[in-house]
């Protein structure tokens, strides 16, 4: 049991390394928030840019990707105008309905597409080879996998819409922190774990197998996903 949460941790690590951080993704809603019912609009407003741009300057002193940092102070500059255009608390928000709109998009078409966006993802996290996923015993645990994400973006989406329908910029918020991170993580650990198994049962040539042209029987992928 210690082995098996160890090696989630360890993979864990491995695809989240440089790209997450949890107060990019909390901090600014939640200070827009709070400074919205305290305060004013306005003030929401620039507070949320400010602790985005006080965040971003952080992560470069450290020098973290600048992808990702300068990538997250954007997305809160894009929401800052939207809601400044429209004049309404709820705009904030706007931004993140379109990108998960288009997450599920994605995740359903590439499904379809037999080009699964997960093994895109473990492409560019890991490097293997990306002829690997693509193998007909291989394929296809990433692709249910995939469905798994779309349905799970698919029901955060709704609940969003709902919320931004009622003009519930608090539970909006609430929501975006509860299933942002936090059930990303639990997401990926199922997705890690389902997808393990998937492969064992397909049966298809490990990475390293594959790299080698090791003919069948195969002993499989034992780690990663």
């Amino acid at each position: 049991m210690k082995d098996k949460l160890r090696e989630l941790g360890e993979e864990l690590g491995t695809v989240l390394a440089g790209r997450s951080n949890l107060a990019d993704s909390i901090l600014p809603p939640v200070i827009f928030v709070v400074l919205n019912a305290l305060l004013s609009f306005e003030y929401a407003l620039w507070g949320s840019l400010a602790i985005a741009a006080l965040l971003t300057a952080i992560r470069l002193a450290r020098r973290q990707p600048w992808q990702y940092a300068l990538g997250g102070l954007g997305g809160i500059a894009l929401a800052v105008l939207i809601a400044r255009s429209l004049g309404r608390v709820e705009g904030y928000f706007l931004p993140g309905l379109v990108t998960g709109a288009g997450t599920v998009v994605l995740c359903v078409v590439s499904a379809i597409a037999g080009r699964p966006v997960v093994a895109w993802t473990s492409h560019l996290a890991r490097g293997w080879p990306l002829d690997w996923y693509w193998h007909p015993s291989v394929r296809p645990a990433y692709s249910e996998v995939t469905w798994l994400w779309a349905l799970f973006f698919a029901l955060r989406l709704l609940l969003q819409v709902a919320l931004f329908q009622r003009e519930a910029a608090g539970l909006f918020a609430a929501l975006n922190v509860l299933t942002g991170w936090p059930a990303t993580i639990v997401l990926l650990v199922i997705s890690y774990l389902y997808g393990l198994w998937r492969l064992e049962h397909l049966r298809g040539p490990s990475v390293e197998e594959f790299r080698q042209g090791v003919e069948p029987p195969w002993m499989g992928q034992r780690r990663g996903f």
